[in-house]
């Protein structure tokens, strides 16, 4: 059982990460000379990279923008929290409880991060046909895969008795 709670613990932290470097990196929207993120827009010019500001209008409404920052931070806080709960939870509750808060957050985090690359997905970039989603834009779906695995597997650890 110990080998099985370092797997989950490290399951974990892996999805921490990929969260935190989906939210915080600037690679969601690529192009030759330009790399969008949720933060910013990064242009190349003479062979350095000037941070601007993301464009306003049609192309990046602001309501949807805001919705994809909020919800990419409440994923990482709320993956962050689950693993804090995670180690509370091993010394504070009784076997049958263990694992339920830990899921939800786990959960929670899977749901927002799901969000903030739905509305990307849905709302920008949609007729620029000079461009590519970028290694962060990935990242945030496979840390919705890495959330949901965890959140599955910490409920069914709920049922196991160690």
């Amino acid at each position: 059982m110990l080998i099985l709670l370092a797997a989950i613990f490290v399951l974990h932290i892996i999805g921490v990460i990929v969260l935190l470097v989906a939210t915080i990196d600037n690679a969601w929207w690529m192009m030759p000379n330009i790399s969008t993120d949720v933060w910013g827009r990064w242009i190349q010019t003479n062979g350095v990279w000037n941070l601007t500001d993301i464009p306003t209008g049609s192309h990046y409404p602001q309501d949807y923008l805001q919705a994809v920052q909020a919800s990419s931070v409440l994923a990482c806080i709320f993956s962050i929290l689950g693993i804090f709960v995670f180690v509370a939870q091993l010394f504070t509750l009784q076997k049958g409880q263990r694992f339920t808060i830990s899921g939800i957050f786990q959960l929670l985090a899977c749901l927002c991060i799901m969000i903030a690359a739905s509305i990307y997905t849905n709302q920008f970039h949609l007729d620029e046909n000079f461009g590519w989603y970028g290694h962060c834009f990935i990242l945030a779906w496979i840390a919705f895969a890495l959330t949901f695995i965890s959140s599955i597997i910490y409920f069914v650890l709920r049922k196991k008795t160690a």
